[in-house]
Order: C-alpha cells, then structure tokens, then sequence
C-alpha cells in the first residue's frame, strides 16, 4: 500500500486545506467539507480485507500526522475531526484502531487543555468520544517496526501552509501587560513629583523610563504582526523562480561529486600494510581516443598452488619425464643401513 501514499496524503491535504480557508473550528463546518468532497468512498477502492486493513492502517497514519504539532490549532481540530470521520467511514470490522505513540500523548493532553480553555466544545467531545471508544492503541514508536526487517524510514515533509507562524511576541504583549505597564509609569510619574521639588524636576537622573512605553508596545507588535501576514505572500509567488535556481544548484553540486569521484578512482593510491596482498590495477585509458572515463578497480586472479609449483620449478633433462610417469613400488631402492655385524656364536652345552 505504499504506492499510494503520495494520493492518500495529497487528499488529506486538499480537506484541511479547504477548512482552513472556513477560519473555523466547528465540526459542522468540516462535516460539510466532507461531504462536498464524498471522502467516505476513499475506502471502495480497496478488494478483499488485508487489503482493506493495510489501506484504513496507511490513511489512519496519515492522518493523525496533522494531528500532532508543529501545526497550528485549527489544522489539529481539523486532524482530530478527520481521524473522528475516518474511524467511523472505514469498512473494516473490527474497526482498525489509531497508533498514538506514548511521548505523543502528552501533546494530546495538552491539546485538549487548550480547547477547554478556550471553550470549543466539539474539539473537547470529538476528543473524548473517541477515547471512550477505545479508538486510541499506545504504543512505544508511532511506526510498527518488525523483527530483523530492515527498511529504510519515510519521513514525510510537514506542510508549510499548516505550519503555525510564530507569535511569541503577540503573547508577551497582550492586553494585561499593557494595562499593567500603564498603572507602573503612572504611579512612577505621581512618586517622582510629589519626592522632586520644583528646582530639580528638570534634571534627567529622574527620567528612568520612557514616556509612552505602553503605547510604542502595542504599535510595534501591531506592525510586527502585519508584517507577517504580509511577507507569507510573495513567498508563494517566488516560489517558481526558486526552483529553478535550486535545481541549478542541485546540478552543479552533481557534476562536481562525479568529478570529483572520477579522480579519485582515475588515481591509484598505496594501500595500507593489511591489505597489501590484494593486487589492484587500474585500467589507463588513452587521453587521444575520446574522453577521459573514470577507470575502475580490477583484482589480478590469483594462481593457484599447482600452477605456482610448475612455473617456479625448473626440472631438466630425463628427471622431468621420470616426473611425470608414476613410480612403481618394487622400483624404489633400499636404505642403505651400514655394513652388517657378525652375530656372535655360543657354544652349546652336552649332557
């Protein structure tokens, strides 16, 4: 079912993408995105059950990655009402469940603190309704992994349009701060003239703060805030004429690898003390024929032990035929043990 996981993700993309535009949380607004676009039939294509299983495993997975951060809060609740759908749409029974790793767990809680904080309900039962249904398996990795099966790890790349812009300065500056800066540099400026005389008002070493700093606050974070909302833009536009200059750079980077690997193989360095006896030649081509071409490693074959013997051996005359014929036994010649002794002769001995 991996071939299909570009399409099932590209269409995940296309449901959020419309409720974001709805500026929305509610779930009715996503039940009629769904409905305009009859997602429930993404489960006809499948045939018989394992392959039914592997796709609502594939799309379930999927869709709970929109689920979690770095996305902002409305693509979350819309990750949270696609999973709520899917799980209830699928065919298989009974139902396949949604893989929520145990460090995500976490970032769900937290997420659903939010939205009670900020009071939207249907994000808050949506949640607990599929809790109560046991639709949630923790496990320990978000991505099932099998014994001694080595495969390599599809990350998939976040969607930069989902992604929550930062707005650290919108909440350090927020309504409270500003009240409260306001009520220091009042109270600051009634101790300052009730402790100065009329004499040393006019002296610099009471001003320590900055008249106004409430107000210059908020003006910048308002501007810093249209800002951001203005350069989102044009990023978009350029980003044609971005490709292309990247694609430029990714070719340039090719050729100089390749050229960079053809002098290294073009070039035969000493090999170290331990594999010395592992001969290597390289194949030198002719400049003048045609194009140079990265020369390639070949091992020398190694000859074998009979063949060593007879080339290293040189056997002359009628020994190298007597060499080659077999010996018989009663031709090889006696140990030539020395002159033989005298045996020594007793007298026998008459009754």
């Amino acid at each position: 079912m991996k071939f299909c996981l570009e399409e099932v993700r590209s269409d995940c993309v296309e449901l959020l993408g419309r409720f974001q535009t709805s500026d929305c949380v509610r779930f009715h607004v996503f039940s009629e995105t769904w409905r305009e676009m009859n997602f429930s039939e993404i489960f006809y294509g499948t045939v018989n059950n394992g392959e039914q299983r592997a796709f609502c495993r594939l799309i379930l997975d999927s869709a709970c990655s929109f689920f979690m951060p770095p996305y902002s809060f409305q693509i979350r609740v819309g990750g949270l009402y696609l999973l709520y759908s899917l799980y209830h749409s699928q065919l298989s029974s009974p139902p396949e469940q949604i893989r929520v790793a145990l460090k995500d767990w976490e970032d769900v809680k937290r997420f659903e603190k939010d939205a009670v904080d900020a009071q939207h309900h249907d994000a808050v039962y949506i949640l607990r309704r599929l809790v109560f249904q046991k639709a949630f398996v923790f496990t320990a990795m978000p991505v099932a992994l099998r014994f001694r099966k080595k495969r390599k790890m599809e990350r998939s790349v976040p969607c930069e349009q989902f992604m929550e812009r930062p707005s650290r300065p919108q909440e350090l500056i927020n309504t409270d701060l500003l009240e409260e800066l306001s009520n220091v540099e009042e109270l600051y400026g009634k101790l300052k003239t009730s402790v100065s005389s009329g004499s040393v008002r006019s002296e610099s070493s009471l001003n320590l703060i900055r008249k106004g700093l409430a107000p210059q606050l908020r003006s910048t974070v308002v501007d810093y805030y249209k800002w951001q909302h203005r350069t989102g833009v044009p990023e978009e536009e350029e980003e044609g004429g971005e490709g292309t200059s990247a694609q430029q750079e990714s070719s340039k980077r090719a050729q100089l690898l390749a050229s960079i690997k053809s002098k290294a193989f073009g070039e035969a360095s000493q090999a170290p003390k331990s594999r010395r006896h592992r001969q290597v030649e390289v194949d030198a081509t002719d400049n003048s024929a045609g194009p140079s071409r990265p020369s390639g490693y070949s091992r020398t074959k190694k000859m074998s032990l009979k063949a060593r013997t007879h080339q290293n051996i040189y056997v002359s005359g009628d020994l190298w035929k007597e060499s080659l014929e077999t010996t018989s036994i009663h031709q090889l010649s006696a140990l030539d043990f020395g002159p033989e002794e005298k045996k020594k002769t007793y007298n026998k001995f008459h009754w």
